[in-house]
């Protein structure tokens, strides 16, 4: 089921506690961070928070779209999620995982290893709680989709900041790896230093060869090559 949109705003518990008079009381919110950049793995974060708690929204106030927050802010609220939640895990798919099979099919996958992880720590989900996406191989389950659910549902904004922090770090130790290219920097992202760095270097092995501007490095290495051995 997909919910309208409504007006922008910090996230808050107004749909888990509407899915709680339903008698939900295990809602995982999940989301994912990553999936644009050119290089790096998509990950995905799964929360569960204690919704019993009265004090969940001061608690964790400031929480919302992780990409709207600055990185102290994230770090700050990262490490509050992780003490108060229920349980939390994090899920990955790499980047030669989203070449094989696509990054909408990577980015579920990467959900599925959260959920999956988080279903290990002993906390079943009664309902999911996604930004805009759903996961059909979990139809067993109930599934809300809030269009920019990070802005509207603490726990999905929460989930989005573990990703978030996740991923960013994930990144900075890729850019001690590979530190031709910044990704510490940029995160992986198109910016055109990265662009630059990748006419400059070509890709590495933590690019994802099918997005278009690595394809593009990659056949521009192939012709130098090509030119090389010719000459």
């Amino acid at each position: 089921m997909r919910e309208p949109t409504k007006r922008a705003g910090t996230a808050s518990l107004q749909h888990e506690r509407h899915y709680q008079r339903a008698g939900y009381h295990i809602i995982v919110g999940i989301d994912e961070a990553g999936r644009g950049p050119l290089a790096g793995p998509v990950a995905a974060a799964a929360v569960a928070l204690p919704l019993q708690r009265r004090d969940l929204s001061r608690l964790l106030r400031g929480a919302r779209d992780s990409k709207k927050m600055t990185p102290a802010q994230r770090e700050s609220l990262s490490a509050i999620i992780k003490q108060i939640a229920l349980a939390w895990a994090i899920g990955r798919a790499s980047a030669q995982e989203i070449d094989g099979c696509g990054i909408v099919a990577a980015t579920q996958l990467a959900m599925h290893r959260a959920l999956a992880a988080l279903n290990d720590s002993g906390i079943k989900a009664d309902c999911l709680f996604l930004d805009y996406m759903l996961l059909p191989e979990c139809s067993e389950l109930p599934q809300v989709s809030l269009v920019e659910g990070d802005q509207r549902s603490l726990s999905i904004a929460c989930a989005s900041i573990l990703a978030k922090v996740w991923r960013d770090e994930k990144m900075r130790q890729l850019g001690a790896r590979y530190p031709q290219y910044g990704f510490a920097r940029h995160k992986g992202y198109g910016t055109s230093a990265h662009l630059f760095a990748l006419r400059k270097h070509g890709p590495c092995p933590a690019h994802r060869a099918s997005f278009a501007p690595v394809r593009a490095a990659l056949r521009q290495g192939g012709l130098q090559l090509e030119a090389r051995a010719g000459a």
